[in-house]
């Protein structure tokens, strides 16, 4: 496989040295197919992750999100009598997903029904962090007067009116 050269994205990006990394980890990594899962864009700032979960329990699986990765574990629930199993074709063994997250992804809940396993993501981007527009007005902005250089400049104009 040869490598892709982004270094002309990266001459006007600044910061995105994390974005570089993690392409190349995940190049390098070979990816767990078990189980199989959709990301699907619901709104603008939402996302629903489902997993194709069948012959999991709602007690057989953990979702933990820390440090903007989702980690969806399950373990392989056991049945109590394996030997009348002619054949077995549904998967039941332990799995373990990671899922990066970008900035301010939050997950807001989880809900297992017919076999799938769906996770509700939401970016909510506290106002500190949206632009603001900055309205332009005329003349020179206003700067706050330092206390003793204002006694001084009213001390003068009292005399400069005096005179």
């Amino acid at each position: 496989m040869n490598a892709l050269d982004l270094s002309p994205l990266f001459r006007t990006a600044i910061g995105f040295d994390r974005l570089a990394r993690l392409m190349d980890t995940a190049r390098a990594a070979d990816a767990p197919s078990y189980p199989p899962y959709n990301i699907e864009r619901t709104a603008d700032d939402a996302y629903t992750l489902t997993m194709a979960v069948a012959g999991f329990g709602q007690d057989d699986i953990e979702i933990t999100a820390q440090d903007n990765v989702l980690l969806v574990s399950g373990k392989a629930p056991q049945p109590s009598d394996d030997s009348r199993f002619l054949h077995r074709g549904i998967a039941g063994r332990a799995f373990e997903r990671r899922f990066v997250l970008a900035d301010h992804i939050r997950v807001e809940g989880a809900s297992l029904e017919n076999g799938l396993l769906h996770v509700a993501l939401k970016r909510e981007v506290p106002e500190a962090l949206k632009p603001r527009r900055i309205a332009i007005a005329g003349g020179r902005p206003q700067q706050p007067a330092i206390e003793g250089r204002v006694e001084a400049a009213n001390t003068q104009e009292g005399q400069t009116q005096a005179a």
